[in-house]
């Protein structure tokens, strides 16, 4: 990796120079692929939406950005994997929709009526809307499991990237993904039969 040219890169992206997400791009791939592994490897083990893919979708939308503010590459690679994050969570509101009988999706890979499960499609449904929930309660907690879950950063590079300690990241890290199980199981719960 060439931390000099990555900087340089991200200075022309802050301006609005489309080119540079063009150069940086290849720069950072395997962090790219690392990061949509990660969002993945929740996926069932069959899927058609490879890493590759949920990385090429989030380049394309990127791409579209006017500017994309991130000093250095830990911030980029947590745009990045909130980027990625919308696309999942498109796929599977399109397949919620599409199960519904809903339009054409507007979702342009084509395996995204394949990617998912209607029940992982309510999964990710429930944990955005928990990690929304999340946000309100504690945004430091909902930045910390962005940076840690979708971006796939480490403990160090969330520190770096949020201006906290280590063992702060740690600390919202443990509760807010308790406090996240316990909202995503209720939300999950099936509703009781009406009389």
């Amino acid at each position: 990796m060439e931390p000099g040219r990555i900087t340089l890169y991200l200075e022309q992206l802050r301006s609005g120079d489309e080119a540079a997400l063009h150069e940086l791009v290849p720069l950072l791939y395997a962090e790219l692929r690392r990061v949509a592994q990660s969002h993945l490897q929740y996926e069932r083990a069959d899927h058609t939406l490879s890493a590759t893919a949920l990385v090429h979708e989030a380049y394309l939308r990127l791409s579209k950005q006017r500017q994309i503010r991130a000093e250095d590459r830990v911030q980029f690679l947590g745009v990045a994997g909130g980027t990625m994050r919308r696309i999942l969570v498109d796929w599977a509101r399109a397949k919620k929709r599409d199960k519904r009988g809903g339009g054409v999706p507007t979702v342009p890979l084509e395996e995204a009526d394949q990617a998912l499960t209607e029940a992982e499609a309510e999964e990710v449904l429930a944990l955005d809307d928990a990690l929304s929930r999340l946000g309100q309660a504690s945004e430091r907690g909902a930045k910390v499991v962005e940076c840690r879950f979708f971006a796939g950063l480490s403990v160090e590079e969330t520190a770096v990237l949020l201006d906290i300690s280590t063992r702060t990241v740690q600390r919202e890290w443990t509760a807010a993904r308790a406090w996240l199980r316990k909202e995503i199981d209720q939300d999950l719960q099936p509703d009781p039969p009406s009389a």
